[in-house]
């Protein structure tokens, strides 16, 4: 049977066409600004004259930023921190949000270790108390300094562990009823089940890394092992010119702060704009559609 579309309806339709693209197109105009600034002159990028489109293309700001072999060791320590922390993150994520998924029946104590975790997240030591932490823990200025204090993302954690318990339950018990264990159900049915949730998870927490900057500047004592945004940071709020040669003046006089601003901050979200296109379909996905037959 063709369904035949009333009047109203298609207006309906062509209004959200139209409201979405227009959201679309103004969620897109501040990065497209950004993009169109560091490709800019300095003096255009000064006076205001760039709008949606370079003005006087030039690539000196990513020239200079390219250039330095400090900005490619902190990618390499960014990368390294992101491969790591991602592993210990969703590993330590699944693990706890696995059991604190059951009913009171099954795990005594469970209500006692969910409200511990969630305290975690309205309270914590401070920030003097974690940096004696990792100092005494023996791993300053390594990027496990980096990783280990966010081990346990409490807010991930909650989102998977409610994403467990809307998973049927038929599905647990049938595979007990085969004599699969605790460790087999998790791997082989929860965890494929819950690609949708892991995408997500797997976002935030590659978001969170990559954007880190200020524990990069607290547990690294030496520059060369500052992640990417950490040195990007000092770059733009400490750098220092008294030292700098007269070629390398000469270079900084075709850039501006605003330029070069701009030409890190394109940089510094291309690696997760490039990946979200790639996890985006797990988002609109089925969970568990046609698991469970009846």
């Amino acid at each position: 049977m063709v369904e035949r579309f009333t009047l109203s309806r298609k207006l309906f339709i062509g209004f959200n066409y139209v409201f979405l693209t227009i959201l679309s197109l103004i969620c897109l105009m501040p990065l497209i600004h950004v993009l169109a600034v560091s490709f800019s002159s300095s003096s255009a990028a000064a006076a205001g004259y760039v709008k949606l489109w370079p003005v006087e293309f030039t690539l000196e700001s990513y020239k200079y930023v390219l250039g330095k072999d400090e900005f490619f060791r902190s990618i390499l320590m960014t990368i390294k921190r992101v491969s790591i922390g991602l592993i210990v993150n969703m590993v330590l994520t699944v693990l706890v949000a696995y059991p604190l998924s059951k009913e009171v029946q099954k795990f005594r104590g469970r209500t006692i270790y969910a409200w511990a975790f969630v305290f975690t997240m309205l309270f914590n030591g401070g920030l003097i108390p974690i940096y004696m932490m990792v100092k005494y823990t023996g791993i300053l200025d390594s990027v496990w300094a980096l990783v280990l204090p966010q081990a346990l993302p409490i807010f991930n954690m909650i989102l998977l562990l409610n994403f467990f318990r809307g998973l049927p339950k038929e599905m647990e018990e049938a595979s007990f009823m085969d004599g699969a264990g605790h460790w087999t159900t998790l791997w082989k049915i929860f965890v494929p089940l819950s690609a949708p949730a892991l995408a997500t998870i797997t976002l935030f927490t590659m978001v969170f890394h990559w954007n880190s900057w200020f524990d990069g500047l607290i547990f690294m004592n030496s520059p060369h092992n500052y992640p990417l945004q950490s040195y990007l940071q000092t770059v733009v709020i400490q750098q220092n010119f008294s030292s700098a040669s007269l070629e390398s003046i000469a270079e900084l006089q075709k850039i501006s702060d605003r330029t070069f601003k701009s030409a890190q901050i394109f940089l510094g979200s291309l690696p997760i704009l490039l990946v979200y296109p790639f996890l985006q379909r797990f988002f609109m996905k089925g969970i568990v559609l046609g698991s469970v037959k009846e």
